[in-house]
């Protein structure tokens, strides 16, 4: 197998840190890693009240665009509406996206819309809008069971200490892309069978209209780059 360049976008609440144990499981199958952290997320120090989706695929955007070769785009939940434009802006210089679990929206779809149709997920009913309507926190009582049910003690309260406020806009914004630029970078989405976020119906509807090859699935909750490091970095370096 050929060396790859990967681009890792993390989903909502998280940042770069998700990737940790990722990350040197793909260098020693020689691929490239990158995990830049999207404005206000992780230890980024942008305002929030400024971040849009355009301005989180624009950033995407570039860091692929500055990568010696076409990339290996991945998102991870809300991460998908993310790679998912950045492709429109960029598609020559994608090789592949990947979604882990991840939203993939029609044009003109909002991840809010969306996620709000999955009667089944923990989220929607236990996202708590900060003051001022800027930002949203998750109800602590459901963040175990919905984003790390499967996972060691150890990496939930990794996580725990690091997640931080969602920006909010992205969520609403309506996702805009052609079957034209979009459309025409390959896709694949793996799925995580046990997830209580984005159930497994929900990731097999938003498959239905945007058809992803291959699918590969996972026995994993909404983490597998926790709950099944190992498998997960096995089907993203056979890409």
């Amino acid at each position: 197998m050929s060396s790859r360049t990967f681009v890792l976008i993390a989903g909502a609440w998280h940042g770069a840190w998700c990737w940790q144990k990722i990350v040197p499981m793909l260098e020693s199958q020689g691929h490239r890693v990158l995990t830049p952290e999207l404005p206000a997320t992780g230890d980024d120090p942008t305002d929030p009240a400024l971040v849009t989706l355009e301005l989180w695929s624009r950033f995407v955007a570039d860091t692929v665009g500055a990568a010696p070769e076409p990339v290996i785009l991945v998102g991870h939940s809300r991460g998908g509406v993310v790679i998912s434009r950045t492709a429109e802006l960029v598609p020559e210089r994608l090789r592949r996206l990947v979604y882990l679990s991840a939203y993939l929206l029609p044009a003109g779809g909002t991840l809010a819309e969306t996620a709000r149709a999955d009667r089944d997920s923990l989220v929607p009913a236990n996202m708590i809008p900060a003051a001022g309507g800027i930002t949203c926190n998750l109800h602590g009582s459901v963040i175990r069971d919905a984003l790390f049910g499967l996972c060691e003690e150890q990496d939930y309260e990794f996580a725990l200490a690091r997640m931080r406020p969602e920006p909010l806009k992205p969520l609403v914004t309506p996702l805009r892309v052609s079957e034209s630029r979009f459309g025409r970078v390959p896709r694949t989405y793996i799925e995580c069978s046990q997830d209580r976020t984005i159930t497994l119906a929900a990731q097999r509807r938003m498959q239905a209209a945007w058809p992803c090859d291959p699918v590969l699935t996972l026995a994993s909750d909404h983490s597998p780059f926790f709950s099944q490091t190992a498998a997960l970095a096995t089907m993203l370096g056979g890409l």
